[in-house]
């Protein structure tokens, strides 16, 4: 669908057709949401469909977990992500004969996702078996303003001849279980029909029902209304049963006769409160809903998203299909964590079962660096959230024999639900990263970590890296058996990614209990604490392999076999066409991990073992993983290759507009999309924000003749715009961020030269040609994206429900390292 149906234009998602083999792909695609409910972007009449689904954050159901053999430590069971009461359904028959895509004789059928309504209208028409003509609109919208309200404006039109209709608009429980990919017969047993009833009721035009899972006791309500449109004289009913809330509409309509309603969902949900609290607080979102009606809430959502666009928007002059991907990115970025609260971001976010609904090190690492710099109080939830699970974080520091908190690799309710320990527990980068996100939010927004409880995960994750630390006989700090961000190479020994990240969580812990000393002291930080802190990090061993002159991933690793990358083409995944035994001991690389650790820890790096650090891992990095593109992308462009960061930039805001990963109908692939907006701002714009100073280096690929993208920096909404004559930075106004902007002007950093800038006042830098300190471009592994789905590390065959992520890169050229390469 993507490539041959999804047509280019800068505002708009655009389906000329309905293509029946791509049905999951345009159910990801045309998911709406808002952090707090999430629709899959099904057909009305919910057949045929690939995978129907409305969800909310943080509802999920415990199901078993089987292993082959006993073990300390092991999660207790499974989480995953369950549908919720699905408000979407609207069944047509027109004559007595339902609506079927699949049998209406052909007819226009579109789709168009609105980025700046925030709305998906479909338009459907097609011929009755008697030979009349109809048509068929609906428009649904899933409020940004609102937490709880989704809304559908459904309308259907007899063209040329009389025709009665029948409509049953439905809210049902328990009919959309996750996908199951897993043996244990138990698993799909709890996951088919979670819900038990609590209570129902309805009226003439809608009704409530409300229920609790079996297994978390998670408590969801949810109320429907409808407020019949046309005609006067419409038959409308509705009636109740333990799992369904059905309306149904009768009508005979003349030539031209038009029958329609708006339909209010609202959701909520709780572990705590009672059914009958949860079914008032769903009856009150409704009411106020109905209050605004269908133009009330399209008007807010215009509004949320023109303050949305005016903050984050980006342009990109000379690729359309770039522009359109950056902007779809945006509005997934948005619909992700807009009203997201007391619950996690998932990797896939509210758009689909993968990875049956848990959140990851990449929605620290890339969606909450992305939102501080664009909406930083969604960033701020999000890390309030985190900061939540400290408590269970501990208590799984306590189980591996840890101090401090140790957090988990994946979750829903904030415990560890991976059993797969190789890319998971040893994983341990995870708690850096999670640091780094708290880091950079209090960098970014100038404001305390403690509003965010970002001090106590600084001390925690500090504590557990100090008690992981081996010294050896010369002094040096040692990580091992530990698994970087690439999981083709498991369980090594000072990993550099890690030890690097390790470094700066033990430096950050120390300044932030420095600049905090009250916090630091109810935490009970002593000076010693600090101070061994402090050299433990000065004493990190990083490995240097003298002879190639690159930085080994990992102790030894340039010393491993070279995978047979010219034997192998078309194997991709690699991990479908090789044993992990035979993996770890290559020179294969799924996803950027050296190159990440050149993009977050640049300051380890000079520029000259940075550039050879790059061309040595290129020719060996398959991106059998979707967020390996955006850190290649930085790294590329901080080397001055700038044709290869803007085909890295391009394959990560693509990644589901052209189903690159070949897995997008299982959900979107958040962290790409947010790696796609930092690719083009933190490689093409060059932005650094540690310190607390902004930085910027610009650079402009040949192909494109103009970049501009905007970004909240401490109070101030910054405008940068980067052309073949220079770039320029405005301040568009101030205060936006929740924290006043401590003067009217902002000092910032273009190429290491300082401007000032101020409300009517813009500054203007030269454009820095890019000089690469290699003359060649590196060779790139894996240039096409073609392939099959891979399971995501960190599942087990026993423990995944429908967790297929994945990627195929055939490879281009030959790895080889005979010498380390000239410089220029």
């Amino acid at each position: 669908m993507a490539n041959r149906l999804l047509t280019t234009h800068p505002w708009q998602v655009r389906e000329s057709s309905l293509d029946a083999d791509s049905l999951g792909l345009g159910e990801s695609v045309f998911a709406l949401a808002n952090g707090y409910v999430g629709l899959r972007g099904t057909l009305d009449e919910g057949q045929p469909s690939a995978a129907r689904g409305v969800f909310l954050a943080g509802v999920y159901e415990y199901h078993p977990l089987s292993y082959p053999e006993g073990g300390y430590g092991h999660p207790e069971h499974g989480q995953a992500m369950i549908g919720v009461a699905d408000g979407t359904g609207i069944r047509l028959q027109v004559d007595g004969v339902p609506l079927d895509v699949r049998e209406a004789p052909a007819g226009r059928h579109e789709r168009v996702l609105d980025l700046r309504a925030g709305t998906l209208r479909r338009e459907f028409e097609w011929t009755t078996p008697r030979g009349g003509r109809m048509r068929l609109v609906s428009t649904r919208m899933v409020s940004l303003a609102h937490r709880a309200t989704t809304a559908i404006r459904y309308e259907v039109q007899a063209l040329d001849q009389p025709v009665q209709i029948a409509i049953r608009s439905e809210l049902t429980v328990n009919c959309t279980p996750p996908p199951v990919d897993n043996s244990d017969p138990r698993v799909e047993e709890a996951l088919h029909s979670p819900f038990e009833s609590c209570l129902r009721g309805s009226h003439q035009t809608g009704g409530h029902l409300v229920h609790r899972t079996r297994r978390s006791g998670t408590c969801v309500a949810a109320a429907v209304e409808h407020e019949i449109l046309r005609p006067e004289d419409a038959q409308v009913h509705t009636t109740d049963g333990e799992d369904q809330v059905a309306t149904s509409l009768v009508a005979e309509l003349p030539p031209g006769g038009t029958a329609g309603f708006v339909k209010y969902i609202c959701h909520a949900w709780s572990r705590e409160d009672p059914p009958a609290g949860l079914r008032d607080q769903a009856a009150a979102a409704l009411e106020a809903a109905r209050q605004l009606g269908w133009e009330g809430l399209a008007a807010e959502q215009q509004r949320v998203l023109d303050n949305f666009w005016q903050a984050a928007d980006v342009e990109v002059d000379g690729d359309p299909d770039l522009q359109q991907a950056l902007r779809f990115d945006l509005f997934q970025l948005l619909q992700a964590s807009a009203c997201v609260n007391a619950a996690p971001v998932g990797a896939k976010g509210l758009t689909g079962y993968g990875y049956s609904g848990h959140t990851f090190w990449d929605i620290d690492s890339f969606l909450v660096p992305a939102m501080t710099l664009l909406r930083p109080e969604d960033a701020a939830r999000m890390l309030r959230w985190r900061s939540s699970g400290l408590d269970r974080a501990r208590e799984r520091a306590q189980v591996l024999g840890l101090e401090g908190a140790s957090f988990p690799w994946r979750t829903i309710d904030g415990g560890e639900a991976s059993a797969y320990w190789p890319a998971s527990t040893a994983a341990a980068h995870l708690n850096a990263d999670i640091a780094r996100a708290f880091g950079f939010w209090a960098d970014a927004t100038g404001r305390n970590l403690e509003e965010v409880g970002g001090l106590d995960v600084l001390v925690e994750t500090a504590r557990v890296w100090a008690r992981m630390l081996h010294r050896d006989h010369k002094g040096r700090c040692h990580l091992y058996g530990m698994t970087g961000p690439d999981e083709y190479t498991g369980v090594v020994d000072d990993n550099v990614f890690t030890n690097l990240m390790a470094k700066r969580n033990l430096d950050l812990a120390a300044d932030a209990c420095e600049a905090n000393p009250a916090a630091a002291q109810r935490l009970r930080v002593s000076r010693e604490e600090k101070r061994h802190w402090r050299e433990a990090a000065d004493a990190m061993y990083v490995p240097y392999d003298h002879v190639l002159g690159v930085h080994p991933a990992n102790e030894g690793f340039t010393t491993y076999r070279e995978w047979d990358f010219e034997g192998q083409q078309g194997a991709y995944p690699v991990q479908d066409h090789a044993h992990y035994a035979k993996i770890y001991r290559r020179q294969v690389v799924k996803q950027a991990d050296l190159e990440l650790a050149l993009w977050w820890c640049s300051d380890a790096f000079t520029p000259e073992e940075a550039a050879r650090n790059l061309d040595y891992y290129e020719r060996r990095t398959v991106r059998d993983s979707s967020l390996s593109a955006a850190a290649q992308a930085v790294a590329c462009a901080h080397a001055g290759h700038l044709d290869l960061a803007l085909a890295y930039l391009r394959e990560a805001a693509l990644v589901d507009l052209r189903d690159l990963q070949q897995d997008s109908q299982e959900g979107l692939h958040l962290a790409s999309l947010a790696g796609a907006w930092l690719a083009l701002a933190c490689g093409l714009g060059g932005l650094q924000t540690e310190g607390g100073k902004l930085q910027l280096a610009p650079r402009l690929p040949a192909r494109l003749e103009r970049i501009a993208f905007r970004l909240q920096w401490r109070g101030h909404r910054l405008g940068v715009e980067t052309t073949p004559a220079g770039t320029t930075m405005r301040l568009l106004d101030t205060g936006t961020s929740g924290t006043a902007a401590d003067e009217a002007e902002l000092t910032l950093s273009v190429d290491g030269t300082d401007y000032v800038v101020a409300p009517g006042r813009p500054a203007k830098a030269p454009l820095h040609a890019a000089e690469p300190l290699l003359q060649r471009q590196p060779s790139r592994q894996g240039g096409n994206r073609t392939g099959s789905s891979q399971r995501r590390n960190g599942a087990t065959p026993a423990n995944s429900v429908s967790q297929r992520s994945a990627a195929a890169s055939p490879a281009s050229g030959q790895a080889h390292h005979a010498k380390a390469p000239a410089m220029a």
